[in-house]
Parts: structure tokens; sequence; C-alpha cells
């Protein structure tokens, strides 16, 4: 029997909303894609929601509302466009957008209503994805190597799975045992922001903006200093630690330096801390399949 799911997802970038229709028989078969960019209204409130501020509670609830109602439009146009109805779709996986991601102290916060979603889409909704990991002691991030596993499951040695999007992970695959995933660290989120905030610009398309600069090797080692670079997996972060006051705390402590070296730097780190992490955790690596955004860059 033929079963057809959606997926929903939206990531730390908070860029857009990705939505993609599925096909289930003896393996899983991706039929069409539906992407919404994320309105600018919205994305500076659920960045806005990443870090303390007033009336927290109420701000989430109402970002909440619109992220779902804009997930329920993309369903609506995906089913459309593919000439089927939601009584063909047994169910929606919907992550949900993290607001918050600590599981040191016990706790990943994700808001998206699946109940709200349900109502809207007439679909079964499937959600919650992080929280019972925590429970349990893990990280519950990241989530993409349980996928990667799926995908790539054909007894192949020494392969890695790299995903760059806001942060950077990595899955590491091996036929004689599970898969492992962990944060790398910062992927794109601090080329966003600094780029964001020195030139108004959304991101650095394709990396041009930290070609035209140098590495600063001084500000580097501060970057790399961080105790999140010198712990061992299993790991996983988020924008409570690497966000643009984080970069700025760093550049006090340095003469000044010029915008475009700095976005160059932070390339740099993501670069390497995304090599040493691979390094580090598996000596030999026959193949790397790089994903996210961060791919283009």
């Amino acid at each position: 029997m033929d079963f057809f799911y959606i997926g929903v997802m939206s990531g730390s970038s908070l860029d857009g909303i990705d939505i993609a229709l599925l096909k289930q028989d003896d393996r899983s078969r991706l039929l069409a894609t539906h992407y919404i960019p994320m309105p600018e209204d919205l994305h500076a409130e659920l960045l806005g929601l990443c870090s303390s501020g007033v009336d927290e509670l109420a701000r989430a609830a109402i970002a909440e509302q619109k992220w779902c109602r804009l997930v329920a439009q993309g369903v609506q146009t995906l089913l459309e466009d593919q000439n089927m109805v939601p009584a063909q779709i047994r169910a929606i996986g919907s992550h949900g957008q993290t607001i918050r991601h600590e599981p040191a102290r016990g706790y990943s916060i994700q808001i998206g209503n699946p109940a709200l979603l349900a109502e809207l889409t007439e679909i079964t909704v499937v959600s919650d994805f992080r929280r019972r990991d925590i429970a349990a002691g893990g990280q519950g991030a990241p989530l993409v190597p349980a996928f990667h596993e799926a995908l790539f499951d054909d007894k192949k040695d020494h392969r890695a799975v790299l995903n760059i999007g806001g942060f950077s992970n990595l899955s590491l695959i091996e036929s004689d045992r599970p898969v492992e995933g962990f944060d790398c660290g910062p992927g794109n989120v601090l080329l966003d922001a600094w780029i964001q905030s020195q030139r108004h610009e959304s991101y650095d398309k394709d990396g041009e903006w930290a070609a035209s600069g140098e590495v600063d090797q001084a500000l580097l080692q501060k970057l790399l200093s961080d105790q999140f670079f010198l712990t061992k997996g299993p790991k996983s972060t988020g924008r409570e630690v690497f966000n643009l006051g984080w970069v700025h705390h760093h550049l006090f402590q340095l003469p000044t330096l010029t915008p475009e070296d700095v976005q160059a730097t932070l390339l740099e780190l993501t670069a390497l801390t995304i090599t040493e992490s691979l390094q580090s955790a598996q000596a030999i690596t026959k193949e790397l399949l790089v994903c996210g955004g961060g791919a283009h860059n």
C-alpha cells in the first residue's frame, strides 16, 4: 500500500519554510516541494524570540499562529499543484520553529501549534521531535542524522554528510554501528547576522563579501577559544551561544577591523570548525556529501 506524507521544516537561518510531499511504498520518494520565503516581519519576530525580552509568552503565541497559518497555506498550495486533497495525506511531520535550544538546562523550545495546523489543513500532524531525546539525556539535535542514515544506508563505510544551515552539523555513517551526529558550530548564522548589521543584506551571496576580506588570526583564535569548540560530541548549540553579541564581545578586545575582514574570519571559523570536527570524530572519510544553504557559499 502506498502512503503519502508531508514534511515541514523551518531551520535556524529563519530564511524560509520548506514543504515536501513524499510517497512511501518500499522506499521513500520525493514527489514535490514548495518553498515559502519568510516574511520580513515574521523573521524579525522569530529572531526576537531567540533571546529574552518583554512579554515573551504572548509574542511567541502570536508569532506561532502567523507561522502556522503560513505553513497551512503552503500545504494547500502544494496539494493543489499536485491535484491532491487532504484526505490522501496520511500525516504531516512538522518540526516547528526553534526559538530556544539549551539541552544542558533540559529544554528545547519549538513553536508551531500542531493542533492549529491539523485544524487548518484537515490532516493529522506529528510534531515535538526533540523533547523525548532531551528527557533521556540526549541533545535533541541535530535531527537530520536519522534521515541521513535511512537515505544512505547502503553499507558503505567512512561516509560523512555535512549539513550547513544556520549551524553546521555532521552525520557519520558506518556499516557496523549506529549513525553518529553532532553540531560543529556556526554555519551561516554569524555570517548572516554580520552582513545584516553592516550592509543590511540578508546573506553573503556566494561568500563574495567574505572573499573580499582577509582572515584576522587574532580574532579567529579568540573565537576558537569558546568552550563549545573544545567539547567533544555529542553536542549541539544555538543562537543562545552564537549570536551578534558573541562576535562583538570578541571584537571589543581587539584593534578595529574592517567589516569585510570580520566576515572573512567568521567564514574561516565555519570552515575550520567543520574540518576539525570531522578529522577528530572520523579519522578516515572516503566520501563527504555536503547539503544545506551553506553548500553554495
